[in-house]
């Protein structure tokens, strides 16, 4: 899919440090990014995090990370993480809601999680903190963030269809939680697309939470938190570390590679670009339940990558299958990544052409895609890729037939596979203290 993302150019202090540092033999890369990369994955059981160095190192003139800017606001009309600038780093976690949970155990945890959340993205500790409290208890943060700002730290939260009604071991839809009837019509139950390879284990979740941050010790924290305080009420199913993000809310900044050495689109929605996000991103008042008005639709695609035949490819094919330059990223035709693209210059199946909103009627959706490499996968091969986000206001009539269209003769498909998948309805935002996450839905 296409994206785009932004990236704030490194100052001459900034350079110089990293100059000298260089100089002296150590890398410019902080000991915390390390250790919240190497650490994730034993805390909430994500897949091995694999190549530090892969995840961290950036070449010369490429544009230095945003340094931490002001706190994102919690509260508002609409979630944050959506149409917020994209930050540098993900941990993504899907969670089932345990067999013993209870309708009323359930709006609890909701409840704690927002005031949690609240206190998380406001760079604030959880509760009373990770070093006060009674000596003989637990803490109420796990501590790991003590000291460390906000960096820009979001969290949404989305419901899964499963919420809703879920199978049971005897093959029966049981409506665990008396919602059944208030499930959208646009939370569907994801086609099998062709090409597909999804991994169970890797897909679904009666719930997830998005954590964006441009620090991943912080992102990493938030969940390890909201983990912690939903223990006996839920679960993670499966979680995601990102990094590098390939798109962006702010379309008119220079856009980040892929894995694959190209920048993957120019054309994302802008998050200060109201009109569009109002077509083609927030559900509409009359669209859906209630609940879901102001809200949107996430869905999340684990696609990996075979980097080690796309490393073997001749660069004109690899041109070809995107339909742009490797070095500018200009669309065939074109001089420049931003300069409006010639589809007809593209060979009929580059993934540009297919993917591009001329082609599909003016469909957009609003993508969130972060790197990821999860180490090897025993057989030698770079475990790598990218995990794709994207939001709509109605996945029947924007991913699902972008994607049915990819799927069919998109040249990209010969170098990827998509191995994970999940859908989720996110709500409206919590618009004031006191109010909590899905309140709309549960009330």
């Amino acid at each position: 899919m296409d994206a785009e993302n932004q990236q704030q150019n490194a100052t001459p202090a900034a350079t110089a440090d990293a100059t000298e540092e260089a100089s002296a033999g150590r890398a410019p890369v902080s000991r915390r990014a390390v250790i919240g990369w190497a650490g994730a994955g034993v805390a909430l059981g994500a897949a091995g995090v694999g190549s530090v160095a892969a995840a961290t190192r950036q070449d010369d003139d490429t544009p230095a990370a945003p340094a931490a800017t002001a706190d994102i606001p919690f509260f508002g009309d609409h979630q944050s993480g959506i149409a917020t600038p994209v930050q540098d780093r993900l941990h993504f976690a899907a969670f089932d809601i345990s067999s013993s949970a209870t309708r009323d155990s359930l709006v609890r945890m909701l409840k704690e999680w927002t005031k949690a959340a609240a206190a998380m993205t406001g760079g604030r500790e959880v509760g009373s903190g990770a070093a006060s409290g009674l000596p003989e208890a637990p803490p109420d943060d796990t501590g790991e963030a003590l000291g460390l700002p906000a960096s820009r730290l979001t969290l949404t939260i989305g419901f899964g269809p499963s919420l809703f009604e879920k199978s049971a071991p005897d093959g029966q839809m049981v409506d665990r939680f008396g919602l059944k009837a208030r499930r959208p019509e646009a939370l569907i139950d994801l086609p099998k697309f062709k090409g597909d390879n999804l991994d169970p284990q890797r897909s679904g979740g009666d719930l997830c939470v998005q954590a964006c941050a441009d620090d991943p010790q912080v992102a990493v924290h938030a969940i390890r938190n909201l983990a912690r305080i939903g223990m006996g009420t839920v679960n993670i199913r499966w979680s995601q570390l990102g990094f590098g993000k390939t798109s962006s809310t702010t379309p008119d900044a220079q856009t980040p590679r892929n894995m694959m050495g190209f920048k993957d689109g120019t054309h994302n929605i802008a998050g200060t670009d109201t009109a569009k996000l109002a077509e083609h991103v927030w559900a509409a008042p009359g669209e859906g339940p209630d609940w879901m008005t102001g809200g949107s639709y996430l869905v999340a695609r684990r696609i990996r990558m075979h980097i080690e035949t796309w490393d073997r490819t001749s660069l004109k094919e690899q041109e070809d299958v995107f339909g742009r330059t490797k070095g500018e990223g200009a669309a065939y035709g074109r001089t420049k990544e931003h300069d409006a693209p010639d589809l007809k210059a593209m060979p009929d199946d580059a993934h540009v052409r297919l993917a591009h909103p001329e082609t599909n009627d003016g469909l957009m959706i609003l993508r969130r895609g972060f790197s990821f490499t999860d180490g090897t996968d025993g057989l030698g091969r770079l475990d790598a890729g990218l995990f794709f986000l994207a939001y709509q206001r109605d996945t029947r009539k924007a991913f699902v037939p972008l994607q049915q269209r990819l799927a069919a003769s998109d040249a990209l498909n010969e170098y990827i596979q998509h191995v994970g998948s999940a859908h989720f309805a996110c709500p409206a935002g919590v618009r004031k203290p006191g109010e909590w996450w899905g309140q709309a839905l549960f009330g």
